[in-house]
């Protein structure tokens, strides 16, 4: 695979990359202008679908850090972009080009003060994995494999630049007005500053480990204090398969239920006992071991749920609560979606359409044990979120609805819901982690 010797990092490189890339997209455009003439009007939205996704793809992938991460998070929202999208943002998730070796060694000297060789005995400089944030090298030390994972130069400084780069897409892409929508940006800011700090992932993924360890059919790496800084962190090397692999070749609904329910269990358990939940449940962060257990790995991105969030949102998903309009309405304003300077017509229209996506959302939540296998049930999500997606009426309203929490607290909701229908899981025990209490 080709690698890269340098990545954009001041506001004025990247901000040019971009525009390069608006360039091509505005070409792709007067293509399939021409399209027209010759193809169907599916066949031609098709091309500049794939074109785009190409060519957004392609510069995000040279600019990496939290360029690239919005893509990885946007390959995630299946039922929101064109397939072409979703297929190639999904491989910001584990197929990026990688550093070059050059500048692996100067950025582990800049960041560690050391070569990888006078720390380690071996030392990979070709990478084994390259994603948005860092790329993995395989190391060892005394006689123990060792998983190294290096940050890219300049991502932790770009962050800002690059989320108020993207920053007037999403208001238009999520119909988002008034002054209040700066916390939602700032959310999702601090979170991105938050997984660069390798420091405060280690402690993060030391703590999950600790506390999750219990749990049957899940395994992690252990990881080293002593061989990590603040750009790098070394753990266990982890053998076995991503998930992705695991769930395109897999004909044993036996395994695929056991890691089903450990996935499922790990994540219960996070958001009603440690309140505090791993928020980036996509493959590349999740393989299955040769005895296939469940591996997790990559704690940078952990997403602490508090009291006055966590209350109504877990009452709002209870069937009961749905069913009932009063409480439904006060659910609705104790979590910000309905506010009191709402009128009448987005009031009405906010209820209904959220009462909806409850209805539907919450279903696993409704019963002893759930069929992540039933395709019905994604397909109705789909459609659910593709009618309001060309509804006239939502344009018209403020989108600017909801807690901050919601940004991640729904991002792992959904990425759970995919790794499990992924996985073709059956019987799922929901509430199990109640009985894996320490």
């Amino acid at each position: 695979m080709k690698t890269i010797d340098k990545i954009p990092t001041s506001k004025i490189q990247r901000a040019s990359k971009l525009v390069s890339t608006g360039a091509k997209v505005g070409v792709n455009y007067l293509k399939y202008y021409g399209d027209k003439f010759t193809k169907t009007e599916a066949e031609a939205k098709n091309r500049l679908d794939k074109n785009n996704a190409d060519d957004i793809y392609d510069s995000l992938k040279q600019l990496k850090g939290s360029a690239l991460k919005v893509a990885q998070m946007l390959s995630m929202e299946k039922s929101l972009l064109p397939q072409a999208y979703v297929e190639k943002f999904s491989l910001s998730q584990f197929s990026v080009p990688p550093l070059s070796a050059p500048l692996v060694a100067k950025t582990f000297k800049q960041y560690f003060g050391k070569t990888p060789n006078e720390l380690f005995d071996t030392f990979n400089l070709e990478s084994v994995n390259a994603a948005s944030i860092g790329q993995v090298h395989l190391a060892e030390k005394d006689g123990k494999q060792l998983a190294v994972k290096i940050q890219y130069p300049g991502v932790a400084d770009s962050i800002s630049t690059d989320l108020a780069l993207v920053k007037p897409i999403a208001i238009k892409m999520f119909n988002i007005k008034g002054k209040d929508s700066d916390k939602y940006f700032k959310e999702v800011e601090n979170k991105l500053i938050e997984e660069t700090n390798y420091i405060l992932e280690l402690e993060q993924s030391t703590a999950v480990v600790e506390a999750c360890k219990h749990i049957p059919n899940l395994k992690f790496p252990t990881y080293y204090k002593e061989w990590s800084s603040e750009r790098i962190i070394t753990m266990d090397w982890m053998d076995g398969i991503h998930l992705s692999e695991f769930t395109n070749t897999n004909t044993d609904q036996e395994k695929a239920n056991v890691l089903g329910q450990a996935l499922w269990d790990f994540y219960m358990y996070q958001m009603h006992v440690l309140k505090k939940v791993h928020a980036d449940p996509h493959p590349g962060n999740f393989m299955v071991s040769q005895d296939h257990d469940l591996i997790a790995i990559d704690f940078g991105c952990m997403k602490a749920v508090p009291e006055e969030f966590y209350t109504p949102y877990f009452e709002l998903a209870k069937k009961e609560t749905i069913e009932d309009p009063k409480l439904f309405t006060e659910k609705m304003y104790a979590l910000e979606i309905l506010r009191a300077e709402d009128s009448p017509e987005e009031l009405a229209f906010f209820n209904d359409m959220f009462q909806g996506m409850l209805r539907l959302f919450t279903k696993p939540f409704h019963g002893e044990t759930f069929d992540f296998s039933d395709p019905s049930f994604f397909n109705a999500i789909a459609e659910f979120g593709e009618r309001y997606s060309k509804s006239t009426e939502l344009r018209k309203m403020n989108g600017n609805r909801g807690s901050k929490h919601f940004i991640y607290i729904n991002r792992t909701f959904f990425g759970l819901y995919n790794l499990m229908f992924d996985l073709k899981a059956q019987h799922i025990k929901i509430n199990n982690y109640k009985t894996l209490q320490l």
